[in-house]
């Protein structure tokens, strides 16, 4: 896993049961985007947690201020990781993120989080736009049921459409099981 480093995209409070945007199975997600973090903190390799904050007039949803915001326990960073804050669903728009990327060497990016069908996309193909080689671990990630002209389109359809299309030309897509197969020595 030579230059390569962990990205782990808001994971946080508010996606989670009780939270003001639940996703769907929120809990299995962040146990599987925790197995890949172990992995990186055992091997002691680059690893960023992206936390989004929410700043627009009308936000309903990871408020500062408010807990919601806050890194989930479950892959909660520790004190001499970095945590890259944002304001858009592309990890990238007005970070610091490639530039750390940069100053790191690092050509390959395993992404986990939330939501799927934006930040995970957007961050995903700003990533390859960059130059960079994705891997998405896709059970490490999920997304909300969501509507289109009246017809409610289910989470686990809404997040594998957009794996389908993310593997089709921008990332690799693996399961936790896959890619903690691919770690062993």
């Amino acid at each position: 896993m030579q230059n390569t480093a962990l990205l782990l995209v808001d994971i946080q409070n508010d996606y989670f049961p009780n939270g003001r945007m639940e996703l769907h199975e929120t809990h299995r997600a962040a146990a599987n985007a925790r197995s890949v973090l172990d992995v990186f903190r055992r091997e002691q390799l680059p690893l960023f947690h992206i936390q989004h904050l929410s700043v627009q007039p009308g936000a309903t949803f990871f408020i500062p201020g408010t807990g919601g915001e806050d890194i989930h326990e479950t892959v909660a960073p520790l004190p001499d990781e970095t945590v890259i804050t944002k304001n858009y669903p592309n990890s990238f728009r007005d970070t610091q993120l490639l530039s750390l990327l940069h100053e790191a060497g690092i050509e390959n990016l395993i992404i986990c989080g939330m939501m799927s069908h934006m930040c995970i996309d957007a961050t995903t193909r700003a990533a390859v736009d960059y130059g960079f080689r994705c891997t998405v671990i896709e059970d490490a990630c999920t997304s909300p049921n969501l509507s289109v002209r009246g017809r409610t389109i289910p989470a686990t359809d809404v997040h594998d459409a957009f794996m389908a299309a993310l593997g089709s030309l921008y990332a690799d897509i693996q399961t936790v099981e896959v890619f903690l197969q691919g770690t062993k020595k």
